[in-house]
């Protein structure tokens, strides 16, 4: 869940993870730890048509959450072009 400070910009104030609810850390509006932002627009075939969920998990609770899934999560490695 994050908190916004409206001005020109929106800056992120606060960001908490929804499951367990720890703070993570910010340094100028920017996540400075893992997070996992979750929007999901649901459409027309849902039982939520018409809504926007959001939520954000921490390093943690995320890692607990696709432990759960019958599928793994595909996972690709990116490396730092020099």
């Amino acid at each position: 869940m994050k908190k916004i400070q409206k001005m020109q910009q929106a800056k992120i104030q606060a960001l908490f993870c929804n499951k367990c609810g720890k703070e993570l850390v910010l340094a100028d509006g920017s996540p400075r730890e893992g997070v996992c932002s979750v929007e999901v627009s649901w459409g027309y075939f849902s039982r939520k048509d018409g809504e926007t969920h959001s939520f954000d998990l921490c390093e943690d609770c995320y890692d607990a959450w696709v432990r759960q899934f019958a599928l793994p999560v595909a996972v690709e490695e990116k490396t730092e072009l020099l």
